[in-house]
């Protein structure tokens, strides 16, 4: 699995909000990541948490402004400026977002976001009135054309106990964002990535379809790696209830249908496709406008045979030989390299994906997987037992590995 976080130094300054628990929530995050977070508070701030709070699940120093006139001096803001990889403030207030706009620096952490030269992201949080302001409001817009990022506000109650548009987003979601502004720089910069995920459905009446097993997981861990790397993303996924990664271009569908015209569209600019989903060979020829009412005897259903998207693809890209990479998988029960490498060739792949979905600790529905990766040239690599995000990381080190040459 890719670790776009791991030993980014990443300076999160905190300011005088009730949302200043998410911020503790955010900070332990990024640490449990692996990123090496320090942390600065306001005055205000620390009228809400403590400093003793971060330090403890960063296990770095956590600075306010006792420290700007302390033994490290008027420095200590061009030194933390200096190292930081990225500058997050969460929560930022009116009155921070006011300053930072203004070029004002009067404490230690506008003084060090003056002083920052790297990418930024900032979270507002404060009431609805104050945050349609008309100053509050020109202040935001100066900071965007600096290129600074804003996440949310998002809507719902507040401090004063009105509910509106001022609350600060989540701290799951403000990682995503800070994972995408990390990562935006990576080796696949400038790539497109088309990413199947989940089942399909294929209706039989109002009330009940024909489908399978299949989670998603894989897929929207595939999405996330391809992120991690730099790349733009499409999910196109089935119906699965899995949180989006941030950052990716999701497309819902629900039968093999929808998914062939989705895939179809998408991979006209795409670099590569990924073939995750789990897509049903058969749906019902007749869809019943009603409830199939339980009846004395049996009940037979007449299938026909789904889209071949594999094939339709392979189709295409002979075409406009797009995209440059093709990449399938293979769910079997049995003769697995012999199955797997017959599909690869019969749909031109560059690569395919095949694990036994027998295996209690592998395939649908588990949080863990173990593939074997087959490629064109007879090549064979059997991975060990692995997370399915750390499957995603090793396919996508090949699919880069594959593009490069095709680039060469």
């Amino acid at each position: 699995m890719t670790a776009p976080l791991k030993n980014n130094r990443i300076l999160l300054g905190v300011t005088g909000s009730i949302a200043c628990y998410k911020a503790a929530d955010l900070a332990s995050k990024l640490h449990q990541s692996g990123a090496l977070v320090d942390v600065i508070l306001t005055q205000a701030a620390e009228q809400f948490i403590s400093a003793l709070t971060f330090q403890s699940v960063t296990g770095r120093p956590a600075y306010t402004d006792s420290n700007l006139w302390g033994a490290e001096g008027h420095v200590l803001h061009v030194g933390l400026a200096q190292e930081a990889g990225i500058l997050v403030i969460a929560p930022i207030t009116a009155n921070t977002i006011a300053k930072i706009a203004c070029g004002i620096a009067d404490n230690l952490l506008t003084l060090t976001a003056l002083a920052a030269g790297c990418p930024a992201l900032i979270a507002p949080a404060m009431d609805a009135g104050m945050y349609f302001n008309p100053a509050t409001r020109s202040n935001l817009e100066i900071l965007k054309k600096r290129g600074v990022v804003m996440v949310g506000p998002t809507e719902g109650h507040l401090a004063s106990g009105l509910t509106g548009l001022g609350r600060m987003v989540e701290a799951d979601l403000l990682f995503g964002h800070i994972r995408l502004l990390v990562s935006s720089e990576g080796i696949l910069k400038g790539r497109k990535f088309v990413i199947t995920a989940g089942p399909t459905r294929e209706p039989i009446d109002p009330v009940r379809f024909i489908s399978n097993f299949s989670s998603g997981k894989q897929g929207f861990a595939l999405a996330q790696s391809a992120l991690d790397k730099g790349a733009r993303v499409t999910l196109i996924s089935g119906p699965v209830a899995i949180p989006t990664p941030v950052g990716a271009n999701r497309i819902d569908v629900h039968t093999a249908q929808e998914m062939n015209t989705a895939v179809l569209a998408e991979i006209q600019d795409a670099d590569a496709l990924v073939m995750a989903a789990a897509v049903a060979d058969y749906s019902p020829k007749e869809v019943m406008n009603n409830k199939i009412k339980k009846g004395a005897g049996s009940l037979s259903l007449d299938l026909k045979t789904n889209p071949d998207i594999l094939g339709n693809v392979a189709e295409l890209r002979r075409k406009i030989q797009k995209p440059a990479v093709c990449v399938g998988f293979a769910a079997e029960s049995q003769n697995l390299k012999e199955n797997a490498t017959a599909k690869m060739l019969q749909k031109d792949l560059d690569l395919i994906v095949a694990n036994d979905v027998t295996a209690p600790d592998s395939g649908f529905n588990v949080d863990t997987n173990r593939v074997t990766l087959l490629y064109p040239d007879g090549r064979s690599e059997n991975l060990p037992l692995m997370s399915k995000f750390e499957v995603a990381g090793s396919v996508m080190e090949r699919i880069t590995g594959i593009l490069s040459q095709e680039s060469g």
